[in-house]
C-alpha cells in the first residue's frame, strides 16, 4: 500500500466517523427516535464491553480454554461473583487483579 493510499484511506475513515457521530447533532431535533430503540440503545455499552472482554477471558496462551488453568477466566468469574455480590466497581478490579496474580504465581510455583 502506497502513502497516497494510506493517507486516502485515513481522511475516508475520518470523514465517514466525523458523520456517522455527528449525525444526531446536525439533525437536532427533527428526528425522534421511538422509546422502544432507546431502551434498547442502553444496552450498548455492556454490550460492546462484554464483546471486547469475553474473547480475551475465553482464550488462555492463543488457545480457546475454559478450564481452571484458565488464569484470566477464574479471575474474572471472581471479580464477577465480587461485584454481584458489593455492587462495588474498584473492588471487583482489586479482586480480578489479585486472583489473576495469585494463580499466575501459584502456577509458576507448581509447574517448578
Amino acid at each position: 500500500m502506497s502513502h497516497t493510499e494510506v493517507w486516502i484511506a485515513l481522511v475516508g475513515m475520518a470523514v465517514v466517523t466525523v458523520i456517522t457521530r455527528a449525525l444526531f447533532l446536525m439533525a437536532g431535533e427533527h428526528i425522534t427516535v421511538p422509546d422502544r430503540i432507546q431502551r434498547a440503545l442502553r444496552y450498548a455499552p455492556a454490550a460492546a464491553l462484554a464483546a471486547i472482554i469475553l474473547p480475551d477471558l475465553m482464550t488462555w496462551q492463543g488457545h480457546f480454554t475454559v478450564a481452571f488453568s484458565n488464569y484470566k477466566l477464574m479471575a474474572g468469574v471472581a471479580a464477577t461473583v465480587f461485584y454481584l455480590v458489593t455492587r462495588k466497581m474498584v473492588g471487583m478490579i482489586v479482586v480480578g487483579m489479585a486472583v489473576y496474580t495469585a494463580l499466575r504465581l501459584l502456577g509458576g510455583v507448581m509447574l517448578t
